[in-house]
């Protein structure tokens, strides 16, 4: 075992059959990170059915900043074999395996939900390292390569935390197994354990029971761990901090921001990603305005109503009252929002046609995901991204927002809502699944330079009367008109789904046809001139680079953490992250396609969605493409490997990345 440190750097990885608890332990090792002032980028991945199927969480912690995961592992811990089969040959070399010897009997055959393709490598694996097909096999195969075996009693722990706490039953403290593998895990790091029962205590609050078994537990197993391998040379070790840091997931980050932007109505129908939201938003629908926190004596619904505010978030019986229902909040003034991931927003498609063309700020937040049909529902695409801007009949104006990494998503969820009120269109907001459901420390944005625009108003001093009628869709003062709300007073206007005049009723005319569609679109125009630079695209790198890679989404973590490799080994290459993708910012854009002599689309799906819409705008076209559609996120490994390839002119112009378990 090397005796060199590695000190707060590291990959630990978690697995588990689903609805064992495997996001639960995962969540304590990143909260007791963050609490000791780590850096946490947790990425999760599971199967769409309920139970029983593998699923996993990788984790890195590090001491500075950590924006995505890498293809290698330095610690796997886990209580059953299937984790081990599928992820034992990720292990670094150096790395260490927390597992339970009883298992050591089980037989690759043993397990049925490995797939074949993966049964068949992993046999053709064994077979060259000279090992047959048990796990005890396979972890001699990864001790042949230096990895260390951290092997853990959890039965014997397991009874004697039935015993400590009068349980009766193992079966019923059966997931603080989960535990005992995340406590041997930091035994072996040699972290201080007070941070893990931090951890403990955020994930199980008010349970003060469930936190003393489960730290009981992990407590034993930290100590055994220690024992078995006290010269591990990955070490993790608290840090001072003192800036505040938010720990939260892409959709709560989404969620946080629309509350900042002053949405107090939300619908939506469960699907996956999406649902992470809304439910999100479900626990947190009394909000606290005046600073000084909720009163246990005064928590009534009025004290609440006096004192601070209120969202509604509503369940609706499908998708298109969920678009329905947001659309008819916003008419009445409030900002309004629904969230759904593809096949909710196909049916939607209708409602977003109705609000475009009354011209209703509604906020659609999607969540993307890998499709087409069902497709695989809990797994990562950037595949919407076309469906986006022109999905529905006919042409609809709409704004699309992109965001790459949590900062974005809170300002864009607020960015979201002004853009929608100020041009008087549905915005969409785009957020990629492998974002929705990562895990990240983040400082706290500075978000002091966002103010609420509620855009041109009709209010009591514009004069409205029988002989000068308020006109909701006037064609005389540009294209956006005064909006006045249900029920306003000295208003009276129609709202229908047909071609309409400036009152709103129903017109065929030709002319005012023309007029009408000219209005809507002439928003974006507007739109495009209006929106400040920084909203539409971000540039990273030198100033002078050759090579220029354009991108979008939460590609954006693992591009700058393989770029900060290229650019310390003396890399030109810039890097564009584009995130208003509609109105597109063909003037900001330009300028740097034109001075690239290689340029490289990189996204997460099979048709360079992005790519084709520069080339639409732009006429310039990728001379290289780095895609990924197999549902797992991009690493920064495999892009660095991949951005390396094409530098060193060893690549095709099409590059398809493959990893992922």
């Amino acid at each position: 075992m090397s005796s060199v440190k590695k000190v707060n750097d590291l990959s630990w990885m978690i697995g588990g059959p689903q609805g064992s608890g495997v996001d639960s332990s995962a969540n304590v090792f990143a909260r007791a990170c963050a609490a000791g002032g780590l850096n946490i980028f947790g990425k999760r991945e599971f199967y769409s059915n309920i139970m029983g199927e593998h699923s996993y969480f990788a984790l890195r912690a590090r001491s500075d900043v950590v924006r995505s995961h890498v293809d290698t592992v330095n610690v796997l811990a886990t209580f059953e074999a299937e984790t081990l089969f599928r992820h034992a040959r990720e292990v670094t070399d150096d790395g260490a395996i927390v597992y339970d010897p009883s298992l050591g009997k089980t037989r690759l055959s043993d397990i049925p939900t490995i797939e074949k393709r993966l049964d068949a490598d992993l046999r053709t694996y064994l077979i060259s390292r000279g090992v047959g097909e048990t796990l005890d096999d396979m972890l001699a195969a990864s001790k042949q390569r230096g990895v260390a075996l951290v092997p853990i009693p959890f039965k014997d722990l397991l009874e004697q935390v039935a015993d400590e706490f009068q349980i009766d039953q193992l079966s019923k403290i059966s997931r603080v197994v989960n535990m005992l593998a995340v406590g041997a895990s930091f035994g072996i790091l040699g972290f201080d354990f007070e941070m893990m029962r931090r951890g403990l205590e955020d994930v199980f609050r008010a349970k003060a029971k469930v936190v003393n078994m489960n730290a009981a537990g992990a407590r034993k197993a930290y100590d055994i761990a220690q024992t078995l391998l006290p010269e591990f040379p990955y070490r993790l070790e608290k840090l001072p901090r003192k800036e505040a840091r938010l720990f939260l997931t892409g959709s709560q980050a989404t969620g946080l921001g629309k509350l900042y932007g002053g949405m107090r109505f939300q619908t939506y129908y469960p699907i996956t990603p999406a649902s992470d939201e809304s439910e999100f938003l479900e626990e947190n629908e009394v909000l606290d305005l005046n600073g000084s926190g909720p009163r246990p004596e005064t928590s009534d619904a009025s004290t609440a109503k006096e004192e601070g505010a209120s969202i509604l978030v509503v369940q609706t019986e499908d998708e298109i009252a969920a678009i329905t229902m947001a659309t008819g909040a916003a008419l009445t003034g409030t900002r309004s929002a629904t969230a759904t991931s593809g096949p909710g927003f196909s049916l939607m498609m209708e409602g977003i046609g109705w609000a475009s063309i009354n011209e209703v700020p509604v906020v659609i937040t999607l969540y993307q995901r890998a499709g087409p049909s069902t497709g695989m529902p809990t797994r990562h695409e950037q595949g919407d991204l076309r469906f986006a801007l022109h999905a529905g009949h006919g042409e609809s104006p709409r704004i699309l927002l992109a965001s790459g990494d949590f900062e974005e998503c809170i300002r864009d969820g607020f960015l979201s809502f002004n853009y929608a009120d100020r041009y008087q269109m549905p915005v969409i907001h785009l957020v990629d699944k492998a974002l929705a459901n990562s895990y990240a420390t983040t400082t706290v944005p500075d978000l002091s330079d966002l103010r609420i625009d509620r855009g041109v108003l009709a209010n009591g001093n514009n004069g409205y009367s029988k002989e000068n009628p308020y006109k909701r869709f006037d064609l005389g003062n540009g294209p956006v008109s005064p909006r006045a709300f249900l029920g306003q007073e000295g208003t009276m206007f129609w709202n229908t789904g047909d071609e309409h005049e400036e009152h709103g009723h129903i017109t065929e005319d030709p002319a005012v046809r023309n007029a009408m569609m000219e209005k809507r679109f002439a928003k974006l125009d507007l739109a495009a001139k209006e929106i400040p630079r920084d909203v539409k695209i971000r540039y990273f790198g030198p100033k002078d680079a050759t090579t220029l890679i354009v991108s979008w989404g939460s590609t954006k973590g693992a591009l700058l953490d393989a770029l900060d490799r290229l650019w310390a080994e003396g890399a030109k290459i810039g890097y564009l992250h584009v995130r208003l993708i509609n109105p597109f910012p063909t003037d900001e854009i330009l300028p740097y396609l034109a001075k690239a002599k290689r340029r490289i689309g990189i996204e997460m799906n099979f048709g360079a969605q992005l790519a084709g819409i520069v080339r639409e705008n732009t006429g310039v076209e990728m001379t290289h493409f780095i895609l990924k559609y197999n549902g797992r996120p991009m690493s920064n490994t495999e892009l660095y490997d991949a951005i390396q390839a094409v530098l060193h002119k060893k690549a095709a112009k099409r590059t398809v990345l493959t990893r992922g378990s």
